[in-house]
């Protein structure tokens, strides 16, 4: 059979399949089915017959296990870990329908506690009576919260723009070039002029402060602030944003709103930098969005936004519903939805309490801070998170200026990280410059790749737009990265990088070396290198070892490259 460069490996089993034999097999088997070796399992259609259900969950489970382990995920912000407590929670109201509120009206009351929670967290202001007047909801996650945010920003700039008689035709809304794609989705989807502004190395790969005012005019909307970039984890200057913008409308008369997108960092900011004023705190921050299901801890699927006031979302935007305890407000792109995620969020509120939560945080920021310390001490790599930079005290004085007595209770541990630059517990990183000049030849996605063979995944991808010509490796540092998983990481990085420099090594010597050497050193030093890279290293460390056990005199006899399995 001729070689081929492309085989279609499906159609190809479809053809020989046909011509094998078949395993006679009844709808009474309990331990395996046509799909176990008859037929291929139905991709596309429906199948016609039924089958047994355990047999069914036993081959869903094997075809599941050829994905990554997710604590093994360094790529996700996603909470990946559940325990066996909240999952009896999970589990116990997993049927329920959150927007079926005269069903389960307890749902609701849980999702009013969970808002309350967070509009007392990111320093919403109080009445005299000690209640606020935010209003909110929970979504599927930061992106819908995004878009909602968006729109209050839009229909209140069109609102305002009707009652002075002028021009509600294009809107424009500015935000850094690392928005998520859900900002910049918002701004397609909704009719909306998206005014980028670039980040570079100066602005620490955030939005440059400096090009804000440039971007302002009648028709801008707002500007989307990120606290917690997913390329670096860095928090962008909400405070200083908001300065600036009392300025512009001390110049111009433009009141500029900020909507912040927490997606990450509203969670983690509130406990390990207390003293961070990038909330409601700040007079121009009208709305803030999170993810329960990443820094939340909750199962996936759960976000939040909230306004300052009700007066920040429309009344046009907003939908009645009427329900057993009365009239209900609404205000979601989806309906129908699983309550749980909701309970998840309440039980963790009350469970963890913001010791825990501060705790936990803590613990993430120190194993991020002590991986980008290791990356940088190797000389192999350089680190463009800030986390482990250290500051002085004049310079905390002028970042960390809200007082507040939120830490008090918990101590030390509350400002401990307030010696440092803030910011998500991500490390992003690249080779050094001398490891580029000296190496630059080697790819620097094969410290992804290899990293993928031991199990980790750690995503290798170009900076935003501005940036592009920049390649980072990024770790999140979740709870689920506990110290004894650091430093498996830490020494499969090392491990995988300093195979790479012996691999260029060895290429380097087969082009260097003299042309009268045989063909077939050249063939083997190839064959060495492609075989080094195959296995992980595994290979040399099998040779090494094997040198080692040769030697006379160690008690072992010449080693024999036959395999010797277990018996």
């Amino acid at each position: 059979m001729p070689l081929s460069k492309h085989i279609d490996a499906e159609k190809l089993e479809h053809k020989l399949l046909k011509l094998s034999t078949k395993t006679p097999v009844s709808d009474r088997e309990e331990y395996i089915f046509d799909y176990s070796s008859n037929r291929p399992v139905p991709k596309h259609q429906i199948p016609v017959r039924s089958s047994n259900k355990d047999l069914v969950l036993k081959y869903i489970e094997e075809e599941l296990s050829l994905d990554g382990v997710p604590t093994l995920n360094m790529a996700s912000f996603v909470n990946t870990s559940v325990e066996s407590i909240p999952l009896k929670l999970i589990s116990d109201n997993i049927t329920k329908n959150l927007a079926d509120n005269d069903e389960y009206p307890s749902l609701l009351e849980h999702q009013s506690r969970c808002m309350s929670i967070l509009s007392d967290l990111w320093h919403a202001p109080k009445n005299d009576d000690g209640t606020t007047d935010t209003i909110g909801t929970s979504t599927t996650g930061s992106s819908e919260a995004i878009m909602l945010a968006g729109l209050a920003l839009k229909k209140r700039w069109q609102e305002k723009r009707k009652a002075e008689g002028k021009s509600t035709e294009n809107p424009n809304i500015i935000m850094s070039s690392i928005a998520q794609v859900a900002l910049e989705k918002f701004a397609r989807y909704f009719d909306v002029e998206n005014r980028t502004i670039n980040v570079n190395e100066g602005s620490e790969h955030v939005i440059d402060v400096n090009k804000i005012k440039e971007n302002i005019d009648e028709n801008t909307i707002g500007i989307f602030v990120i606290l917690g970039s997913t390329f670096t984890g860095n928090f962008e200057p909400v405070e200083k944003i908001n300065d600036l913008l009392d300025e512009v409308e001390k110049e111009t008369g433009l009141d500029v709103k900020i909507h912040v997108d927490g997606a990450s960092g509203a969670f983690v900011a509130p406990f390990v930098y207390p003293n961070l004023k990038w909330d409601f705190a700040l007079p121009r921050v009208v709305s803030i969005n999170t993810s329960g299901h990443k820094f939340g801890l909750t199962t996936a699927g759960l976000g939040w936004v909230i306004w300052k006031h009700n007066d920040y979302l429309p009344e046009l935007l907003r939908f009645k519903l009427d329900y057993l305890g009365g009239v209900e407000e609404t205000f979601n792109l989806n309906f129908s939805r699983p309550g749980f995620p909701v309970l998840h969020q309440y039980y963790n509120f009350l469970t963890f309490g913001r010791e825990g939560y501060t705790k936990i945080f803590d613990s993430c920021i120190q194993n991020a801070r002590l991986l980008s310390q290791y990356l940088t001490e190797s000389g192999y790599y350089e680190v463009l998170s800030v986390i482990h930079e250290k500051i002085s005290e004049d310079e905390a004085k002028k970042i960390f200026t809200l007082d507040t007595k939120d830490q008090l209770e918990l101590g030390e541990v509350a400002v401990s990280n307030q010696g440092y630059r803030p910011g998500l517990p991500v490390v992003s990183f690249r080779f050094s410059k001398e490891f580029r000049h000296k190496y630059h030849s080697i790819p620097q996605s094969m410290i992804s790749l290899l990293l993928r063979n031991k199990g980790f995944i750690v995503p290798n991808y170009n900076l935003s737009a501005d940036e592009h010509d920049k390649e980072i490796l990024r770790v999140v540092v979740r709870p689920s990265c506990n110290l004894n998983l650091l430093e498996k990481l830490i020494k499969s990085i090392t491990e995988s990088t300093e195979l790479l420099l012996k691999a260029y090594d060895t290429v380097m010597e087969v082009f260097s070396a003299d042309h009268s050497q045989e063909p077939a050193t050249k063939k083997q030093l190839i064959h060495d290198l492609l075989l080094s890279i195959a296995s992980d290293g595994v290979i040399d460390k099998k040779k090494a070892q094997t040198k080692l056990l040769d030697k006379e005199g160690t008690g072992h006899h010449k080693h024999k490259k036959s395999y010797r399995g277990a018996c």
